[in-house]
Parts: structure tokens; sequence; C-alpha cells
């Protein structure tokens, strides 16, 4: 008799899928898509990034349990690209969930923002409280009620056809945290509605992309293996339409972020 399938908590989904860029027995890093969200919620019950795993990885995510997030370590907003961390083991998730913790884990982040940013390369510190607005949240910027710590580094890479391309360390982990501190810097991520202008600019780079995509992209985690302690480096390079968008703004895309 053959035995019953597993009962899992979240619905797989096997036509969600998303690059495994690195993988080993406690821990798997996957690059996920713009306009694909982290998580199942309101609206998006079966076509998650976490319905994709659990259709390739439910058994493990399963057993990690809703404690341990069946195994989500972090987030990206769903207009963000790029990296995300997953545990397979109770070992590793706890190991990497005590490095966030610890704000150990060092975290690079590419974006295009409008116009230059002075000065070119620095750090903002301002406070974010999460607000809702219309019933969503966003990021409210300054001291206050709820406001915590937010601390963002960044370094402009090139400036060209009305735009910066920027790499950004976020120091801490707010709700959207480099999207908020380079809007307030004058820097608003191309394509994002939220914080950013709506210039011709974003238009230009919606009908490049599509209305579920910023220029914001996760490309590099840097951490210690929970288990075996090796510091590791996992970069994904930039998403090809983005680079194509740079081109047409007369910027190089760095050899380092090209697929």
């Amino acid at each position: 008799m053959a035995n019953p399938a597993p009962q899992l908590s979240v619905t797989p989904n096997p036509r969600i899928s998303a690059r495994i860029i690195h993988a080993d027995d406690d821990f798997i890093v996957v690059s996920k898509p713009a306009g694909l969200v982290t998580q199942p919620g309101q609206g998006h019950q079966h076509d998650a990034l976490l319905n994709g795993l659990f259709a390739t990885h439910g058994k493990r995510l399963q057993n990690l349990g809703r404690a341990r997030d069946f195994g989500l370590l972090h987030r990206l907003d769903r207009p963000t690209s790029g990296l995300v961390l997953v545990g397979l083991t109770a070992q590793g998730y706890d190991g990497l969930r005590a490095q966030f913790e610890a704000r150990q884990i060092e975290k690079t982040y590419v974006t295009l923002v409008h116009g230059a940013l002075r000065p070119p390369a620095g750090r903002v510190d301002r406070p974010i409280a999460t607000v809702r607005r219309g019933g969503l949240k966003q990021a409210h910027l300054g001291a206050g009620r709820g406001a915590k710590t937010a601390v963002t580094e960044y370094r402009t890479l090139q400036t060209a056809g009305g735009a910066s391309l920027v790499e950004c360390q976020p120091k801490t982990g707010r709700l959207h945290q480099i999207r908020a501190h380079l809007a307030w810097k004058g820097g608003a991520v191309v394509g994002d509605r939220d914080y950013g202008p709506r210039a011709a600019l974003d238009a230009d780079f919606r009908r490049a992309t599509d209305k579920y995509t910023i220029f914001l992209h996760a490309g590099r985690l840097r951490f210690q293996h929970p288990v075996s302690g090796a510091t590791l480096t996992v970069q994904a390079p930039l998403p090809a339409p983005l680079v194509a968008f740079l081109d047409t703004l007369g910027i190089a895309c760095p050899r380092r972020w090209r697929p």
C-alpha cells in the first residue's frame, strides 16, 4: 500500500519557478523574479514564491513548520527581483536567522534612480515607521511613534540619461528601506509608483518591463555557512530587461552585474 501524500500547509504550485543559485543540504538561495510575491497572502494564496518552493522542497519546508516560516528567512517586495535565502533544516534556518538578527549578513542591491545623488556616495540614517495608506503598508521616514533605526549605505556607479546606477547596502531591514531612503535623498527608484515622481522615465521603464517591476535588484549576499562556518558570497546578475534598459540610457552595466 502506497504511503499517503504528506499534508502540506502551503499549496504546491509547480508553475511557479525561481532559479536556484546555490543549494546544499541546509539551505538554498533562489533568484526571485520581479512581479512575484514572496509568500502567500491576500490575493496570492497559490502563486507566491513559497508555493513554487513547496512543489520542489515541500516535505522539508513543511518539517520546518510555521514557527520557522516554512524556511523563508527574509522577503523581497513584489516588484523587486533578486536573492532570497531559504532554510531546509532547523540547523540551517536557525544559524542563518541568528546572522540576520545580528546584522551579520551583507546584502548588496543594484538600483537605478532618478537624477544624481548628492553626494554620489554616502550613508542615509533615517528612522522608518510602518504605516498604512489606502490599506497598504508604506514606510514613513522620521522619528515618531513606531519609528525604528534604518541605515543604508550607497555608492553611485554611473550617471547618464537623467538617471544613476547605484549600489546599496542596507544595514537594517525595514519595510521599503532602500526605496524610501533614496527617494528622501532626491533619487527615487525608477518605476517606483509608491515613492517616485511618475515621470517620463518611469513610463519608458514600464513599457520596457511591466507594471509589477521596479529597478531594484537584490544582487549579492555574503554570509557564514550556518554549519561549516565558511564565508559564502552568492550573486545573481541583473535581469536582462534591466540591462537592456540601461543601454537605452547610455549606462554601461558593470561586468559583475551582467547576465
